[in-house]
């Protein structure tokens, strides 16, 4: 396939672009600005442009089999993720392209607690990372009420961290995933096969799912 990723340089972003490549695809790997060519993966087709310009997108997108946006505003910036998400949406409308998008966690429902989420959960998120949980839950409300764009919204577990590609990973829908210890974890590498593997074959067409060990 040929596919674009948004947000290629970054520590999920980069994963997936390597993960694309290994399985054979042809990558456009798009980052903010021609300054950060140099963290894109060997083998990915660089582009500069801007995930929150609608025309952007749309060029960006035209003519691919796939987008994925792994974007992720600055610290102090986070609020910019809902109407960068917008403009995705509207571009890959556009274009007529499905969208893969790297969300967050908050929305997911804790196993055994009702409607509690982890962004509502007392004492579950640390503090430095509040704002970027609201925005994340604000970015699923977004896709949740899109009619229009062929979308997927993908929730890391509440710990995503670098690692070890193992392969390895159970799927959930609306509520986290954990294991007999109750810990919802995935390493970026295994998120990365997560994306891929809903590339190749489409299980959760205008919906959400998440994933973890």
């Amino acid at each position: 396939m040929k596919i674009t990723i948004f947000g290629a340089a970054g520590e999920v972003g980069s994963r997936i672009v390597r993960e694309a490549l290994s399985r054979g695809h042809q990558v456009a790997a798009v980052v903010r600005n021609t300054s950060q060519f140099s963290k894109v993966p060997q083998g990915a087709n660089p582009y500069a442009g801007d995930a929150g310009n609608i025309d952007d997108v749309a060029r960006l997108t035209e003519g691919q089999d796939l987008a994925i946006s792994a974007v992720r505003p600055p610290t102090g910036n986070e609020a910019l993720l809902a109407p960068i998400t917008q403009s995705i949406l509207r571009g890959v409308e556009k274009t007529g392209v499905r969208v893969l998008i790297v969300g967050g966690a908050a929305s997911l429902k804790i196993p055994g607690k009702g409607d509690t989420t982890v962004l509502t959960a007392p004492n579950f998120l640390p503090k430095e990372v509040i704002d970027i949980a609201r925005a994340c839950f604000a970015q699923h409300q977004i896709c949740n009420a899109d009619k229009k764009a062929d979308w997927t919204y993908i929730s890391p577990p509440a710990m995503l961290s670098p690692g070890t590609r193992t392969g390895n990973y159970r799927l959930g829908s609306d509520e986290l995933v954990v294991d007999k210890d109750g810990i919802s974890q995935l390493s970026m590498e295994d998120f990365a096969v997560v994306l891929l593997d809903e590339a190749e074959q489409v299980k959760h067409r205008r919906r959400r799912f998440t994933a973890a060990y």
